[in-house]
């Protein structure tokens, strides 16, 4: 098949990390034999283009090949305040950019929303579209940004959508109104590089204290994450005093993190380590404890099933569809979000941790190759029904 992915997140010189998630599902793709192509359109704001954030995004190339993938970065003018506007505008230009390469067998609108606004130019094109939802851009989207309605409408245009857990399937089928018909397509974890490895080799690479545990919270430091509260239930944490912190990430939270590591005097227990590349995280999850993820809102984290990969135990707050990686693992399942309770079972996780062969088998069910196979036959299935159509 002829492939054409249009997304809003996606890695790039400027960004390796950011959405890692989505080369690596295109990569297998393209292993499979399919052509790929990413278009993925990028806001220019005059206004904004001061801020550090906006800067990154102005220094992306305007096209770019990563593993074989060529990706095109057209821009478009993006407006504050109005989202419908600016995904409509999205969505035109990366139609516009896509098509300029010939017509593909299906488009993927690959991180819901905007990509989703889709929809109607590829109806009019007879262009088969699959939406595909990975997390905030349905929850999020759906709920406090209140975009709902229009996400339902683009869902019912396209006919045919997929997400990363069965939590964000329901919900975007509710979306929809038609309970059954979307796809499960999980991703997988690449454990040729998350692998178990010798906790005190890597801690001795890494420069770290040889028995003090080792916790790591891994991800942006944003709200929806709540670095803040995995910060106070290690505070909290008061059976292991000689415990270590560690925050591998960056994000708008950095400095109020920073204010409170030392209003609460945790300077010497506490540190940022900023954002790490695959191979430099995978050596932080093997001198590892404990992986602590305090998310309030989650599609399926993907930092959950690296650690299990490197058989780290993991202590979880329950969102979205972290339980169903959980499954069978409920010490590391906390349905509280107060920092007293957080720290108990971080303390029971770091005194009786599962054993290490039980998180490897969990995490050799959640490979990427049959997600790949999902995603291949629904895939085709859009194509089919589109040309059956016509």
């Amino acid at each position: 098949m002829n492939i054409a992915v249009l997304t809003s997140l996606y890695p790039s010189s400027v960004r390796p990390r950011e959405g890692i998630f989505a080369e690596r599902r295109w990569s297998g793709m393209l292993a499979r034999g399919h052509q790929v192509r990413v278009v993925h359109p990028l806001p220019w704001a005059p206004f904004h283009m001061g801020r550090a954030d906006w800067k990154e995004l102005a220094q992306m190339a305007e096209r770019e090949t990563r593993v074989g993938i060529g990706i095109e970065r057209p821009r478009y003018l993006h407006v504050p305040k109005m989202p419908r506007r600016n995904a409509r505008a999205f969505a035109r230009r990366g139609m516009t950019a896509l098509l300029a390469h010939g017509r593909p067998d299906v488009v993927v609108a690959d991180y819901a929303w905007p990509a989703a606004a889709a929809a109607p130019l590829c109806a009019r094109q007879r262009l088969p579209l699959v939406v595909s939802g990975r997390g905030s851009d349905v929850l999020q989207v759906a709920g406090e940004a209140g975009l709902g309605s229009q996400l339902s409408a683009y869902l019912r245009e396209s006919g045919h959508w997929c997400a990363v857990s069965q939590h964000l399937v329901d919900a975007l089928d509710e979306l929809a109104g038609e309970r059954g018909r979307g796809v499960l397509v999980p991703n997988g974890v690449d454990t040729q590089q998350f692998h178990p490895r010798d906790r005190a080799a890597m801690r001795a690479e890494l420069g770290l204290d040889a028995r003090a545990p080792l916790v790591l919270v891994v991800g942006h430091l944003i709200e929806r994450k709540d670095p803040l509260l995995a910060l106070a239930a290690f505070a909290a944490l008061e059976a292991r005093l000689d415990a270590r912190l560690v925050f591998i990430g960056r994000g708008e939270l950095a400095t109020a993190l920073d204010r409170d590591i030392a209003r609460r005097g945790l300077a010497q227990r506490v540190r940022r380590v900023g954002e790490l590349d695959p191979s430099e995280l995978a050596r932080w999850y093997g001198a590892a404890d404990a992986l602590l993820l305090t998310s309030r809102r989650e599609g399926r984290p993907n930092v959950v099933l690296e650690a299990l990969a490197c058989g780290l135990p993991v202590l979880a707050c329950d969102a979205g569809g972290t339980s169903e990686l959980l499954q069978g693992f409920d010490a590391m399942l906390v349905r509280s979000r107060e920092p007293t309770e957080l720290a108990r079972r971080l303390a029971a996780v770091l005194e009786q941790p599962p054993p290490r062969e039980a998180l490897l088998q969990r995490a050799q069910t959640l490979g990427w190759e049959r997600g790949l196979e999902v995603l291949e036959r629904l895939l085709d299935d859009a194509r089919r029904a589109r040309s059956t159509s016509t």
